[in-house]
């Protein structure tokens, strides 16, 4: 029987719905993913259903992408940039970086909905200087075949390279497939592992049907086998997994303990670099 994970709904006020599939108490990370979000889809009726004031990151990558929708995001980098449907927005915190992100009324789009997920720096890299790097739709690498459009929005996939900068061997891809397609089958090399999230439609793997808010596990060397009954859209996540254990607390994750402390108390005494056009911040929770 193929392992799987269940996202857990969560309401982050306002009604504004997200469900979060990592970490786990199954499965902590895939490959070097330790976070995976869901958020959505939710009426856009004011342009404010998601308002996240700034806040702090240490020791991580978070990877925005968005299948409705828009979001401004802004951070102490002095960036502002909009992300629409099929973008993706590549946050390094490293060292450490704060950011905001609030929706956008749009009427091209009726609802929000999107994923985030955050990647761990390797330990070697996790004090990097922060960067910020947005992908357009048109510099995304596509790979279509037989009723399948899958969009590598980072690593190495199928030939494919995406011109996001990553530090550690991955790969991350949005799957768009329909319900005629053939079934699919990519063989992932020993070291690697690699999960699939249903974030619409169902989808059938190793005999196994998996719903809405699913997130099937291949173990290393495995092959990631899977049709559609029905029209779906997918997130494949994986990589090489952590080869040390990561603490997290609230945006923080790292190696070593000493630097989220470090990182509790920057924050709690806002010294960490301000945001432009931002004047209210997330408090570190008690």
């Amino acid at each position: 029987m193929t392992k799987s994970l269940t996202g857990q709904q969560k309401d982050l006020g306002d009604n504004f719905i997200i469900r979060r599939v990592l970490p786990a108490l199954e499965k902590r990370s895939i490959g070097p993913f330790v976070f995976f979000d869901h958020f959505g889809p939710v009426p856009v009726v004011t342009g404010e259903e998601l308002v996240v004031r700034a806040h702090p990151h240490i020791g991580l990558a978070t990877i925005t992408f968005l299948y409705d929708g828009v979001i401004t995001h802004r951070d102490s980098l002095a960036v502002e940039m909009d992300i629409r449907p099929n973008e993706t927005n590549w946050m390094v915190a490293g060292s450490g970086i704060v950011h905001s992100e609030r929706s956008k009324f749009d009427p091209k789009y009726e609802v929000l909905e999107g994923i985030q997920t955050w990647i761990a720096l390797p330990k070697e890299k996790e004090q990097i200087p922060p960067s910020f790097q947005h992908l357009s739709e048109s510099e995304i690498p596509v790979w279509k075949q037989n009723g399948i459009t899958l969009r590598l929005l980072g690593g190495k996939f199928l030939g494919l390279e995406s011109q996001a900068v990553v530090h550690s061997p991955l790969f991350y891809a949005d799957i768009d497939i329909k319900l005629e397609s053939e079934k699919i089958e990519w063989q992932l090399s020993e070291s690697e592992e690699a999960g699939l999230y249903v974030a619409r439609g169902a989808i059938e793997s190793n005999g196994e049907s998996y719903a809405m808010g699913s997130m099937v596990l291949f173990e290393k060397g495995s092959t990631v086998s899977f049709f559609a009954k029905q029209n779906s859209r997918l997130m494949l996540l994986g990589g090489e997994p952590l080869k040390e254990k990561r603490h997290l607390y609230w945006n923080f994750v790292a190696t070593d303990q000493s630097l989220i402390e470090l990182a509790k108390e920057r924050w709690a005494k806002d010294e960490f670099p301000k945001v432009p056009k931002e004047t209210d911040r997330i408090p570190l929770p008690n």
